[in-house]
């Protein structure tokens, strides 16, 4: 009887003592693609978000309650369902971060508000994401609209004025993965481009997956176009400069948007002679004007000082950014449920050029940040320099591509 006892005080001080570990921690989501083709770009969003939550944890955690992150890996949009699910349902967290990519966050999202669970979106950008009206669904990066816009005006504002010639002169050709995030931003450049009365010559989609993508050369070769949008996550980036060059088709300009663009893996695969002079609208890069974006600088420190290298690209500076605002928001927040933290977030009220990525933060009631711009940056000399706004820009914009 005693020896029973024993056991039963001995499980009871266990299980007391486990409780008392989950009353000081909260649990949070990190939903991102850790493996399969997205995996550089989805752990490098993550890498900034494990930056700011270490940070706070060191300063105490979110009102005196460390911070546990549980990862999710998501491959797909079916992978990304089933670990939303798990997150919700077994691991119970509080709240997700994720996800990079369009197609697994739109996915991801939906569960999440079945669940209840607020979800907080650092860098996916279609915009269907919070324009669906998810009560819980937060975003505080900018859209597909803010990328293809700054693409289209890009022509207008910084190639034509370079190469000395009107932008209605200038033939284009809009290439994209197929995917959500290539759709999205594809249809809204079409829009833009017609309201600012550019000629696009080709609109041309293709699959991430593809091995080959000289059809599409070849169609912008004969059509003789002069500036390229492209679209595009990283093997798809790295295959169109590689065959670019292999077929000879030389245009005047190339934009990126985002994804591939962003990272030197990719400069390192296509060799830096080969992407000099390619532009790309995107997250502010870790080569930005401080005083355009207060502690990029502090940032960068971080990042090498943990992992030992600069940043692979600005995804964990985006990520690093509005990580804090949610972190501060559920720090605000009267308790974490759903509504409360909600209610704080629509109260964050931060001026432009007053956070690491100079963006501001005010969201609307569909969860999207309104004070948010994608800048333009350009690769010269093996790095990816802002040249446009020009409060952020610290290098001029040169003409030509690669070794054109």
């Amino acid at each position: 009887m005693k020896l029973l006892m024993k056991a039963a005080l001995a499980a009871g001080l266990a299980l007391s003592a486990s409780q008392a570990y989950a009353q000081q921690t909260v649990k949070v989501g990190a939903l991102y693609p850790f493996s399969g083709g997205l995996a550089l770009l989805g752990d490098e969003s993550f890498r900034g978000l494990e930056i700011a939550v270490e940070e706070r944890n060191a300063a105490g955690g979110l009102n005196g309650k460390k911070i546990e992150l549980v990862r999710g890996d998501a491959v797909d949009p079916n992978q990304a369902v089933g670990e939303a699910r798990r997150l919700t349902s077994v691991d119970k967290v509080s709240v997700i971060f994720g996800t990079y990519s369009s197609s697994l966050a739109l996915a991801a999202t939906q569960v999440a508000q079945l669940a209840g669970v607020p979800y907080f979106e650092l860098g996916a950008i279609s915009d269907p994401i919070t324009e669906r009206g998810l009560k819980y669904v937060f975003r505080t990066n900018p859209t597909s609209k803010d990328f293809a816009n700054r693409m289209v005006d890009s022509v207008i504002e910084a190639v034509a004025p370079a190469l000395n010639v009107q932008p209605k002169d200038l033939k284009i050709g809009i290439i994209h993965e197929d995917s959500l995030y290539g759709q999205t931003v594809s249809s809204f450049q079409q829009a833009r481009a017609k309201e600012k009365g550019l000629n696009v010559v080709e609109t041309l989609p293709y699959s991430a997956k593809s091995v080959d993508l000289t059809p599409v050369i070849l169609r912008l070769k004969s059509a003789n176009v002069d500036v390229v949008l492209q679209t595009s996550y990283q093997n798809d980036t790295v295959l169109f400069f590689r065959q670019m060059k292999d077929q000879g088709f030389k245009p005047k300009a190339v934009i990126g948007a985002g994804g591939g663009y962003s990272t030197r893996d990719t400069a390192q695969a296509v060799g830096n002679e080969n992407i000099e002079g390619a532009l790309n609208v995107d997250f502010p890069q870790y080569r930005t004007n401080p005083q355009a974006a207060p502690g990029i600088d502090e940032f960068v420190k971080k990042y090498q000082a943990k992992y030992g290298i600069p940043p692979r690209s600005g995804h964990s500076l985006t990520n690093y950014m509005g990580a804090n605002v949610f972190l501060d928001a559920m720090a605000a927040s009267k308790d974490l449920k759903a509504d409360s933290i909600r209610e704080a977030l629509l109260k964050v009220d931060i001026p432009m050029g007053k956070t690491a990525t100079g963006w501001g933060v005010k969201f609307d009631e569909k969860g999207q940040n309104t004070r948010v711009s994608p800048f333009l940056m350009q690769w010269q000399g093996g790095e990816l320099v802002t040249v446009f706004p020009p409060e952020a820009a610290v290098a001029k914009m040169k003409t030509g591509v690669g070794t054109n």
